[in-house]
């Protein structure tokens, strides 16, 4: 008997010891996978403006509760999506506490579409325009984890609650290099809204929509949602030094960083022998800048000299200048033979407009892929112009045979001339 009754207790051991060694790797995969997720905050205006009966008869409040419920049955399963009003709450005239009337409707994390649906449905249009405030809160709301974070704010009107400018707020945001994107929908805008919600878009790297139909609302929104889905690559924040000797070493990847008026970054890379430095460096204007303007990207020796560069100007609007550069280092039959340290210079000659804040920094975006260098003369980027050389000797020769022909026919016309 107890010989039994401890093969039993042996046995019941074993298996509670194989169910936490199944238990665990399998919490560690949720853990996982839930710190991947993407997260999308959808940001709404519930201001009193939003009663207006202007979008296909209805209500922007009653398109804006349609095209939620729709966007909520259509959100994909591993999305972690949250709601968050602005306006929302508090119906009186006193400016300070209006510009405080930002909540959490519906917390960012797994889905449930019931209890979504029935926040949303309880909505109704009744204060101030708080959008500064709503996405400082909003960028809070996405913490944590290493997924895509979105915010996609839909509003019918600017924000009443200067001097806190939303467009300064999203550059802070995107100065905090997060990853965080905001989208912004703007119902039925005029010119001085249009504007606003561009520069906090663009501010960010997102992008603004008008809005003057049910269906376009709800269309556009799940675009986003899903898109916050889909694999990307997050850039890695850094920060540039103001000389080579003290520049980060970057490997391949993809990086973001801040940099202000009049100022350089340099970064460093190693390159062994017999690879290919390949870099592309991107500077967005997230505010109103000077017409004229232009990005370098530089490959200098530690020791100062240029070893390539890209460069690229441009005139009037833009959103973003882009240059790149490649560098083969020449192999060697030397197995030991150390990595070359290469310094990356980028600088731009963006300007201020007048009365535009200078900090933070325009956003950067740096690019950086060391690959196996070429393996023949007929790669580019080791034999200069490469098949460049075929068209230029051909061009020669054609002019050569030109000339001559140009010249006989001359020579024969004046012969007739003169026989004549």
């Amino acid at each position: 008997m107890i010989r039994r009754q401890r093969l039993a207790a042996g046995l019941g051991a074993l298996l509670a010891a194989l169910a936490a060694g199944l238990a665990f790797p399998a919490g560690a995969v949720a853990d996982e996978t839930t710190a991947m997720a993407p997260k999308v905050d959808l940001v709404i205006d519930v201001s009193g403006s939003m009663r207006a009966k202007d979008i296909d008869g209805q209500s922007r409040m009653a398109a804006a509760k349609q095209a939620f419920n729709e966007v909520l049955d259509a959100t994909p399963e591993e999305v972690q999506l949250g709601i968050r009003t602005l306006g929302a709450n508090y119906p009186g005239d006193d400016r300070k506490t209006g510009c405080k009337d930002t909540a959490q409707l519906y917390p960012v994390g797994p889905l449930n579409r019931t209890e979504a649906k029935t926040a949303v449905a309880t909505l109704t249009p009744t204060g101030w325009t708080p959008i500064g405030p709503a996405l400082l809160k909003a960028a809070d709301d996405l913490q944590g984890g290493e997924g895509s974070k979105r915010i996609v704010l839909i509003s019918d009107g600017e924000d009443t609650c200067a001097p806190l400018d939303p467009c300064e707020v999203a550059r802070e945001i995107a100065a905090k290099g997060i990853g965080l994107t905001i989208d912004t929908l703007g119902l039925v805008p005029n010119a001085k809204m249009r504007a606003q919600l561009s520069c906090i878009a663009e501010a960010t790297g997102g992008t603004y929509t008008s809005v003057e139909h049910t269906d376009e609302l709800t269309d556009r929104v799940n675009q986003l949602v899903d898109r916050a889905a889909d694999p990307v690559v997050v850039p890695v924040a850094t920060e540039g030094a103001a000389e080579c000797a003290k520049a980060p070493t970057l490997k391949s990847g993809l990086y973001t960083d801040r940099e202000e008026f009049g100022q350089e970054r340099w970064y460093r890379v190693d390159v062994k022998p017999g690879q290919e430095l390949r870099a592309a460096a991107s500077v967005a204007a997230d505010r109103a800048v000077s017409p004229d303007y232009g990005v370098l990207l530089r490959a200098v020796t530690v020791h100062g000299r240029e070893i390539v560069r890209g460069e690229a100007a441009g005139t009037g609007r833009t959103d973003v200048i882009s240059t790149g550069l490649r560098y083969p280092k020449a192999d060697s039959d030397d197995e030991n033979a150390p990595a070359e340290a290469v310094c990356l210079q980028v600088t731009h000659s963006f300007a201020a407009a007048a009365g535009v804040k200078a900090t933070p920094g325009l956003p950067l975006e740096l690019t950086v892929d060391v690959v196996d260098g070429p393996s023949d003369a007929s790669d580019v980027a080791s034999f200069g112009l490469g098949r460049g050389w075929w068209l230029l000797g051909a061009l020669i020769v054609a002019g050569f045979l030109a000339g001559l022909v140009w010249g006989w026919l001359s020579r024969w016309r004046v012969a007739v001339w003169r026989t004549n």
